[in-house]
């Protein structure tokens, strides 16, 4: 299980972060890489099993549903706490996006609910490809929390490897987590535009919402003229595990993202799929910046451009 995936490194200078990437190709600190963002079957497995198992988060979802709480019901991980997305992991929708982010007040309370302390790890984990998990990953981040790990694979992977499922509802004991907003890096529509043209923003849509063909969500089509598309489908294999942290470095730098580059951020529909990005970066001994409101929030201004096609100018309107 541990060849399928890999994982990050501490928060740190992007050059020293950069400088570490290199070292990792000659074997080494890709276990660091690891280590720090993802957790394998076996190790969670183990863990739970252990005097002092993590807290353990189930954030299952599905954009139109049906709603996560009905496949945590079905079965979850033993003493696992289900959060959902909506209800959670973002603040209610309107002219800050679909999926803004949560007030802090909010955000603590809801990990305090589920259990979440601050001097105690946290696993969190979604149906397979860590889209939803790694909202709740950078969340937990932003606001302050450094020992949050991804179960790579997801449900599907643990259900494939044979471990155990219970269908009880889980009251977890009141965590104390505090959130504390600004450990990670956000962009707001202004910046967004100007890291599209002096950066590299990356637009982490599927392609054919990226060109304009289709927007099965939103009420205008496109992306952000200079963004580049960078599908979160290309971060992970057909299993759903992350690739490995070599193919992930060759990915970025294939888009343009290496020494030099300066400040790169991502984006996505609503701001979820997008963390998705920053962790695939994470793993790579990258950092990026995310524009929370993304597509949604970009959109509700008419006098921001939209661009179309497959080029990151492509054809800009004003809507």
């Amino acid at each position: 299980m541990a060849a399928d995936r890999e994982s990050d490194m501490p928060a740190g200078a992007q050059a020293d972060v950069l400088a570490g990437a290199a070292e990792a190709a000659a074997g080494g600190v890709d276990a660091v890489l690891m280590d720090a963002v993802l957790i394998t079957i076996t190790e969670l497995a183990g863990a739970l099993a252990g005097d002092a198992p993590p807290t353990l988060i189930d954030v299952r979802w599905r954009l139109g549903g049906p709603p996560g709480i009905d496949r945590y019901r079905a079965g979850h991980l033993p003493g696992a706490v289900f959060v959902d997305l909506d209800a959670s992991l973002a603040g209610p929708p309107g002219p800050g996006g679909r999926h803004p982010l949560p007030a802090s007040a909010d955000f603590a309370a809801a990990m305090r609910a589920a259990g979440v302390s601050s001097q105690r790890p946290v696993v969190v984990y979604d149906d397979g490809d860590a889209t939803v998990a790694a909202r709740a990953w950078w969340l937990l981040r932003y606001f302050g929390h450094d020992r949050v790990r991804v179960l790579d694979g997801g449900y599907a992977a643990w259900l494939s490897a044979g471990e155990p499922v219970s269908t009880q509802d889980v009251a977890a004991v009141p965590g104390d987590f505090a959130a504390e907003p600004g450990h990670l890096p956000v962009l707001d529509a202004g910046g967004a535009a100007e890291v599209a043209q002096s950066g590299i923003l990356l637009d982490a849509r599927a392609p054919a919402r990226y060109r304009g063909e289709t927007e099965p969500v939103d009420p205008v089509a496109g992306h952000i003229p200079g963004a580049l598309s960078a599908p979160t489908a290309e971060n992970v294999t057909s299993a759903g595990f992350f690739r490995p942290v070599a193919e992930l470095q060759a990915r970025f730098a294939d888009l343009g993202i290496g020494p030099g580059a300066g400040v790169v951020g991502a984006y996505c529909g609503s701001g979820v799929h997008a963390a998705h990005e920053l962790l695939a970066m994470e793993l790579a001994g990258l950092r990026g910046a995310l524009y929370v409101g993304s597509w949604s929030h970009w959109i509700t201004d008419p006098s921001r451009p939209v661009a179309t096609g497959p080029q990151p100018g492509g054809a800009v309107r004003a809507e």
